[in-house]
């Protein structure tokens, strides 16, 4: 596995604590600097002081759900650019049309892959197309 060219600021949120400590830590070793937030409130809160180059935002949360959080930090000064990367158990069309009107860049299956996360950060996954009008 290849790192992506450059460490980056990470901020993952999701409302599972297991999973977010084992995604959080294997990004560390592989040398990105990642801060995590449990829940969408925390996780837009701590993005408008860390300035992460990437958020890996899980869907499937309480209070603020990640379709809530991407459109909250889209709506943020100077997180307009970020990437944003929805983590979720869902893979279907219709999820993948509501993460791509919500304003995420990427969509990955969890449990994501640690090759999966370095391939978006060099810039070698696939973005999130529009989809197609019915």
């Amino acid at each position: 596995m290849k790192l992506s060219d450059q460490p980056r600021r990470i901020l993952l949120i999701d409302d599972n604590a297991d999973a977010r400590e084992l995604l959080g830590m294997g990004l560390e070793l592989q040398g990105h600097t990642v801060t995590t937030a449990d829940g969408g409130m925390a996780g837009v809160a701590l993005a408008a002081r860390f300035r992460p180059d990437c958020i890996l935002l899980d869907l499937g949360m309480p209070e603020m759900n990640g379709y809530e959080v991407a459109a909250a930090l889209r709506g943020s000064a100077g997180l307009e650019e970020v990437t944003i990367v929805a983590l979720s158990g869902w893979n279907d069309p219709a999820t993948l049309a509501r993460a791509h009107t919500a304003g995420f860049d990427y969509h990955l299956t969890k449990p994501a892959g640690f090759d999966e996360i370095e391939r978006i950060l060099r810039g070698e996954f696939p973005r999130l197309a529009r989809p197609p009008l019915r």
